[in-house]
């Protein structure tokens, strides 16, 4: 039951979006939409509220429980990452404006994105982790929340593959591509 649950926050979050980026530029209603934008915080903690009654009703923890964690972490550390772009495309798709494709960043620009992509990476894992170790605290049994442990091994694990990834572009920056120019 959770599971669909947390299906239907990350539906809730989108609608919330796409409603508050239609009502604030389709309809002119900009402080509605505004509202509408900041609801979708009321999402994650729903699905907080949700996963914690699951667990106070005798559940043993599963991975669906962790990975309400994990969106929750992920929500908060780039909530506003995500409107911020949903709010590009939607402002290009209906509205005429730039084409958020066409500003690729390269050189120490992009180093510099990458490495705050990692930086919110780190935060959504710190949060989700803080999450699952106050969900294993407030359980107190070892057997039923192992999942959790190893859930946050591997999130960990993730991160490190992101770090790598994401500081690489520090050493070896992104070159503007050449492009071929018939003469």
């Amino acid at each position: 039951m959770i599971g669909y649950f947390i299906i239907g926050c990350e539906i809730a979050f989108w609608v919330f979006v796409f409603g508050g980026l239609s009502v604030r530029y389709l309809l002119g209603m900009k402080r509605l939409g505004i509202g509408l934008l900041m609801a979708t915080p009321v999402v994650d903690l729903l699905l907080l509220v949700a996963t914690v009654m699951d667990l106070q009703r005798g559940a043993t923890a599963s991975m669906i429980h962790g990975i309400a964690a994990v969106y929750i972490g992920i929500s908060i550390a780039n909530g506003h990452q995500m409107i911020a772009w949903a709010d590009r495309y939607f402002l290009y798709w209906f509205k005429g404006g730039e084409n958020p494709r066409s500003n690729k960043l390269y050189g120490r620009e992009h180093a510099s994105r990458e490495r705050s992509g990692w930086f919110r990476h780190l935060l959504a894992w710190a949060i989700g982790s803080a999450f699952l170790f106050a969900m294993i605290w407030w359980i107190g049994d070892a057997e039923r929340t192992a999942v959790f442990y190893n859930l946050i091994k591997v999130w960990g694990m993730i991160l490190g593959i992101d770090f790598l990834i994401s500081f690489s572009y520090s050493l070896w920056p992104r070159k503007v591509p050449v492009r071929n120019v018939k003469q």
